[in-house]
């Protein structure tokens, strides 16, 4: 059997910008970076606990728009984190918006729906703590 791997690609308006978001709010390590003929990277790979993601350029020659370009994205990232509270405020202090609050959910989570600054949306999701459950 041949080793294989899905690596999702996220196109944004700026890699460069994107990479550093998701560095930052989701804790995501760069890993790989190939600059174009411009000098702006064509992909970024970053990596996030043992699974790894790219961002590249929207290009419309190649066929690679945003969801901006669309008008909205048909893709749903999820994202299973420590502390979903902590996650969502670090996104929506780096230009995020909530789109559901994150909360304590009837089938045992605390999760919400945040959209990036990029229009890519994001299910940011954990347990809920002791003292969540307690408040409720």
């Amino acid at each position: 059997m041949t080793k294989s791997r899905i690596l999702p690609r996220l196109i944004v308006s700026d890699p460069d910008r994107a990479s550093a978001f998701y560095r930052e709010v989701l804790g995501a390590e760069e890993v790989f970076r190939a600059p174009g003929d411009d000098g702006r990277p064509t992909v970024v790979e970053l990596r996030l606990g043992g699974f790894s993601f790219r961002v590249s350029p929207a290009v419309a020659a190649w066929g690679w728009v945003s969801p901006r370009d669309l008008g909205g994205s048909p893709v749903l990232l999820e994202v299973e984190v420590d502390n979903p509270d902590e996650v969502g405020e670090r996104m929506t202090a780096h230009g995020a918006e909530v789109v559901v609050a994150i909360e304590n959910r009837p089938y045992g989570k605390r999760s919400g729906r945040i959209r990036d600054p990029f229009d890519h949306l994001w299910i940011i999701t954990g347990e809920p703590t002791l003292d969540d459950i307690q408040a409720d």
